[in-house]
């Protein structure tokens, strides 16, 4: 609140030295506020910065901070340090990214090609889209690509074996970030009431509490039972998107409300591919009630290499049936 007063006596000050000595000096260039340089010419060729260089970047610069403040705080988070969440390094700054910047003011956020050998200890959250995992990856230094922790929709076992990071941390997001800081919608649903989002891994203590910081919930599986909610997720990503776009629905609310039956033969198809995993019962309940959740999502068919190919490749033939539909309508090409 005193930071503007002080700042315009400041300026007065400034602006009464420089006419004294533009006066002593004899100089015709005399100090006019408002000039627009950076730089003002007084005492015979000696440059100071223009005032309002240093009136802007202080205004700046409390604007960030109370805008960091408030956007830390929009997140159900503290300003005072937590000693039981300490900062973390998060890679990339979308929707997901800017969410969890929110868990603890201390985090670092690190762009998918900046540099990775200086980051604090802990875990590294991966918040990028799955085609640049490579790059990330490659950056990273070795002794740290175990605290890599990765938050891709999509199938990644492969890519994560082939990189030998198949036991690093793994998150399984079950919530809905519509546009970059707009409040999250988590996975808490009718069949669910302990939401959805699951962890697995070194690491998943540690995002469940970043979750919780925000008011979001998150369970903590083991690998086997990760690897089930994995595929469920697969179900309905593959699903729900497939079946909207085919059928030109705008959102997944409107494929699973309008396509319910073919929703339903489709996840039983995908289901029945997967092999020694046993579901448990109850499977397009659970993903209907999330839908009814995120219902809002819009319906398109993306990220095919990492979501549907799985199932392409499976010969899933009422999946590959609404794939082909889908180029026919202009809606998706394959790579």
């Amino acid at each position: 609140d005193n930071i503007v007063p002080s700042l315009t006596v400041l300026e007065m000050n400034y602006y009464y030295f420089l006419l004294v000595v533009t006066l002593l000096a004899g100089t015709s260039n005399a100090f006019v506020p408002g000039a627009s340089t950076l730089f003002t010419p007084v005492a015979r060729g000696k440059r100071l910065f223009h005032p309002d260089t240093w009136r802007l970047a202080a205004s700046k610069a409390a604007q960030k901070g109370q805008k960091r403040a408030s956007w830390f705080e929009g997140r159900g988070g503290s300003t005072a340090a937590s000693p039981t969440l300490p900062a973390c390094t998060i890679v990339g700054g979308g929707r997901i990214g800017d969410l969890l910047m929110g868990s603890c003011a201390d985090n670092k956020l690190v762009g998918r090609s900046c540099d990775m050998s200086d980051l604090p200890p802990g875990p590294i959250y991966v918040c990028t889209r799955n085609d640049a995992l490579d790059d990330v990856v490659s950056r990273t230094p070795e002794d740290r690509r175990s605290d890599l922790v990765f938050l891709q929709n999509g199938y990644i076992e492969g890519w994560l074996e082939s990189k030998g990071l198949q036991d690093n941390t793994q998150v399984l997001l079950f919530l809905a970030v519509t546009a970059k800081g707009a409040d999250p919608i988590d996975g808490v649903t009718s069949t669910n009431p302990e939401g959805l989002t699951a962890a697995t891994g070194k690491h998943a203590e540690d995002f469940k509490s970043r979750l919780g910081a925000l008011d979001l919930k998150c369970k903590v599986l083991d690998k086997a039972e990760y690897d089930k909610a994995m595929y469920e997720k697969m179900f309905w990503i593959c699903t729900m998107m497939l079946v909207g776009a085919a059928k030109e629905c705008k959102t997944v609310g409107e494929a699973g409300s309008e396509h319910s039956d073919l929703v339903g033969e489709v996840v039983d198809e995908l289901a029945a591919s997967v092999e020694d995993v046993d579901f448990d019962e109850g499977v397009k309940a659970r993903l209907a009630a999330y839908t009814d959740v995120v219902s809002n999502f819009p319906a398109a068919v993306k990220e095919f290499e990492w979501r549907n190919k799985l199932f392409y490749d499976k010969g899933c033939k009422v999946h590959n049936g609404l794939l082909d539909e889908c180029v026919e309508k202009g809606k998706f090409k394959f790579p």
